[in-house]
């Protein structure tokens, strides 16, 4: 084989290379933690020379993007619950992860403010009791076979209801849930990097991993993967179709209420309403899991795809807060990210099809994380 700036010869065929531009598209095209990348660059870029032409409310700088971390780990968390859920496949989506933030918030609410549990025994409570929420959810759809988009959209309501009627639309504020807040106070990094928020490391880092983890290094990973991409073939492999999706949906429940637990933290208070005030948090999880490179068919994502989105969609509704006045900013927001979701979607498309033409019809592969 002789290779030149040109052309690479192989059994005597002339192959020509492609360019150099070529291959940067094509790699941005079919690597979306790439793509990410080069589109959280172009954001700060962008957003600097904004803020160095006056054109911004204030300095979007370090600082102020450490400390928008702070609804980028609830939202993160949230994704990667929402992760779980569509690889399992068959349409997987979860429409109440909003709601089991607020009603599992109220349960932690009651434990340490009204009823004076421990601090760790609550957080565990809150946690299982998560998981009992998320449960409710895979029996509904993995056993009796209910589509995830109805079943979710019911338990969501029914899950609001509760958290509103639990304590009588009324947040529970009482000085051991207030003193919670110390649990995403500011925490000064080495080096001269701007402060970031505990629950960074307390609970964002803690899941990332969980989740990497279970998709990459268990045999749940596997079984969800040959779940989500074949249905038909997981099971001649002797693979629990039911129980793996049962699982999906029982562990989005757990990260539910680990992002229940940071949120009562944040606002130093149970709040019915927690995660459903105004658009809630179910479809901007969704929409990032989607950004992330999660196919919504099932079978295909990779963990550091959502995480980047995430953080992409938390630093773009930052600069855009600093850049419209008053109310406005929050509107702009709900465009962006429609946007995003469209665009994300139509990548995934192609993708998509590509793996089904490598799998054939019988299901081949498997897509990993």
């Amino acid at each position: 084989m002789t290779t030149t700036a040109e052309e690479t010869t192989r059994d005597g065929q002339a192959v020509k290379r492609p360019s150099l531009p070529a291959r940067l598209g094509r790699l941005l095209l079919h690597d979306r933690v790439a793509l990410l990348c080069l589109l959280l660059v172009v954001l700060v870029a962008w957003m600097q020379v904004l803020d160095r032409g006056g054109y911004l409310l204030g300095p979007y700088d370090a600082a102020y993007m450490a400390a928008a971390l702070e609804s980028f780990v609830p939202l993160c968390v949230l994704a990667l619950a929402e992760t779980l859920v569509i690889l399992s496949g068959r349409g997987g989506i979860d429409l109440s992860v909003g709601a089991m933030v607020s009603l599992t918030g109220m349960a932690f609410g009651f434990m340490v403010g009204e009823w004076g549990w421990p601090l760790w025994p609550s957080l565990a409570a809150a946690l299982a009791f998560g998981t009992a929420l998320g449960a409710v959810n895979g029996f509904l759809v993995a056993v009796l076979g209910f589509p995830s988009l109805i079943a979710t959209l019911a338990t969501g309501y029914a899950y609001s209801s509760l958290a509103l009627v639990s304590n009588d639309n009324a947040p529970i504020s009482t000085k051991p849930i207030q003193d919670l807040h110390e649990l995403t106070s500011m925490v000064d990094l080495p080096f001269g990097l701007p402060p970031v928020p505990e629950q960074f490391f307390t609970f964002l880092i803690p899941c990332v991993a969980l989740v990497w983890l279970l998709l990459n290094r268990t045999a749940f990973g596997r079984r969800l993967y040959a779940v989500g991409t074949n249905e038909t073939a997981a099971r001649y492999a002797a693979v629990s179709v039911s129980g793996t999706r049962f699982r999906a949906f029982a562990l989005a429940g757990l990260l539910s209420g680990a992002a229940a637990i940071v949120t009562v933290g944040q606002f130093a208070s149970a709040r019915p309403d927690a995660g459903t005030v105004g658009n809630g948090m179910a479809l901007p999880a969704i929409t990032i899991a989607v950004l992330g490179g999660v196919a919504i068919t099932g079978g295909a994502g990779r963990v550091g795809g959502v995480v980047l989105a995430a953080l992409l969609v938390v630093w773009l509704n930052a600069g855009i807060l600093l850049y419209f006045e008053g109310s406005a900013g929050a509107r702009f927001q709900l465009l962006a990210l429609g946007l995003l979701l469209v665009a994300s979607t139509s990548l995934n498309a192609p993708a998509g099809r590509r793996r089904r033409r490598r799998r054939g019809p019988a299901g081949r592969t498997a897509g990993r994380a």
